[in-house]
């Protein structure tokens, strides 16, 4: 009898935290909103961000962000859409090693603040969690610091 030997898939993931002065409604529709979505969704090497946004379950999403050398392209499809407090899609790009990864935004009501807690899992690597992690952080800064100037 002849054994197979079968490798359980690593389930590499990462969770970020930060509460924003802002509803939960707020929040929620900054995410599916294209205009909002360019004005933050950017961080580290990345200047600029272009959004196309089908925000329904089983609609797709290509943002792009852009830096001086080269534009990264995110794609994904709405998996789940509870508004004011969960949205779940599934994440593409060149660091997932354009293999699909699942992001999740669940927004807590916390009296006059949302807190967002953002989990990314099946990364492909502890690396690419960790440079995802840095990168979903600033991220969500800039979606805190976007929405407070619009109060």
């Amino acid at each position: 009898m002849q054994e197979t030997a079968t490798k359980a898939k690593v389930d590499y993931s990462l969770e970020v935290r930060k509460r924003i002065p802002a509803s939960r409604e707020e929040v929620f529709d900054a995410w599916l909103n294209p205009k909002s979505v360019e004005q933050w969704m950017h961080g580290g090497p990345t200047m600029s961000c272009r959004a196309k946004i089908d925000p329904r379950i089983g609609g797709s999403f290509k943002i792009d962000m852009i830096a001086k050398e080269k534009t990264y392209e995110h794609t994904g499809v709405y998996k789940r859409i509870e508004r004011p407090k969960l949205l779940e899609f599934t994440w593409i790009s060149e660091g997932t090693n354009q293999q699909e990864s699942v992001v999740t935004i669940e927004l807590f009501d916390r009296g006059e603040e949302t807190e967002l807690l953002l989990k990314h899992r099946l990364l492909p690597s502890q690396d690419e969690a960790k440079g995802h992690r840095d990168g979903w952080t600033q991220i969500v800064d800039k979606l805190a610091r976007t929405i407070a100037a619009k109060q």
